[in-house]
C-alpha cells in the first residue's frame, strides 16, 4: 500500500499522506514520494490548486524516527529534496493544508509549507521534535517566524510546547478552524474558489509575497510590479470588462 496517493477532482489535486501505523510520520521513501507528488502537482496543467491531507486522522507527526533508530534515515543533502520531500521547493500555484490531529515536529514544517491551514478544532502543532535534540531543518526556523512572528515562533521553538488550535487562529498559524473531520472537505473547498480567479494575477501576487519577504521595500516594490505585468497584459482588460458589466458589485464573489 503506497504511503502517497494523489486524488484528483477538477481543478484541485490533493496529496494523501497515509501511513496510519507510523501516525503518518515520514520516512525516506515517502519523502520521495511526497516530492514526486508535488512536483507533478506543478507540471500538471490542469492542477490549479493543491490541498496537502494526512489521513487516519493526523496530518504528519514528523519524521520517522522508528525508522532512522533502525539505520534508516531520511536524505539530509545540501541539494535537492529535504528530509520531508518538498519543503524546500517554491511552488507556483497555491496549496493548502488540512490539518487533523497532530501536525508536530516535521509535520508542522509540512504544514507551514503550504500558504494556508485548514486546521480542525482538536488539532495540536508543535516543535515535539525538542525533546529528542532533532533539529529543524525543512523550513521550521525559515518559515514559522514569517507566519506567526519572530516571538510567537521562538516560543514554539525554544519550549517544543502544543498550540491548539484556538491558539493557533489566534496567532495566524491557523488560516481556518473547523469541525473536528471536516479539514480535507474544508480545505477542497478552499482550494476551489482560489481556482476561479484569474490565474496570473493570483499566482504572480503570491510569488510576490514570498519573494519580497527578502528583499528591501523599494526591491519588493519593483518586484511587484514586474510580477504584476504579465496580468495587466493578459487579464486586465476581460476583468474590467466584466466589472463593467456589473459582476463583482457591492464586493460580491458570485458574479
Amino acid at each position: 500500500m503506497t504511503s502517497v496517493r494523489i486524488e484528483k477532482q477538477g481543478p484541485v489535486t490533493t496529496i494523501v499522506l497515509s501511513r496510519p501505523e507510523r501516525r503518518n510520520a515520514v520516512d525516506r521513501a515517502t519523502a520521495e514520494a511526497l516530492a514526486d507528488a508535488f512536483r507533478a502537482f506543478e507540471e500538471d496543467d490542469g492542477a490549479v490548486a493543491g490541498v496537502l491531507h494526512g489521513d487516519h486522522g493526523t496530518f504528519c507527526a514528523g519524521a520517522d524516527l522508528q525508522a532512522m533508530a533502525q539505520g534508516q534515515p531520511n536524505r539530509v543533502a545540501d541539494d535537492g529534496d529535504g528530509p520531508m520531500g518538498p519543503t524546500r521547493m517554491l511552488l507556483t500555484k497555491p496549496v493548502v493544508a488540512a490539518v487533523a490531529g497532530h501536525a508536530v515536529a516535521g509535520g508542522l514544517e509540512l504544514a507551514l509549507f503550504c500558504d494556508l491551514r485548514v486546521v480542525e478544532e482538536d488539532a495540536v502543532f508543535g516543535v515535539f521534535c525538542r525533546r529528542f535534540g532533532v533539529p529543524l531543518i525543512v523550513g521550521g526556523t525559515g518559515r514559522l517566524p514569517r507566519v506567526v512572528g519572530l516571538g510567537r515562533a521562538l516560543d514554539m521553538i525554544l519550549t517544543g510546547r502544543p498550540v491548539r488550535a484556538d491558539e493557533a487562529q489566534r496567532i495566524g498559524l491557523a488560516d481556518r478552524v473547523v469541525p473536528t473531520g471536516e479539514a480535507r472537505a474544508h480545505a477542497e473547498a478552499l482550494a476551489l474558489e482560489l481556482t476561479r480567479f484569474p490565474q496570473l494575477a493570483l499566482r504572480g501576487d503570491r510569488l510576490s509575497c514570498y519573494e519580497g519577504l527578502e528583499l528591501p521595500i523599494e526591491d519588493a516594490l519593483m518586484n511587484e510590479l514586474r510580477r504584476g505585468k504579465q496580468a495587466l497584459t493578459h487579464e486586465l482588460a476581460a476583468g474590467v470588462k466584466r466589472f463593467a458589466e456589473g459582476e463583482g458589485r457591492g464586493g460580491r464573489f458570485d458574479g
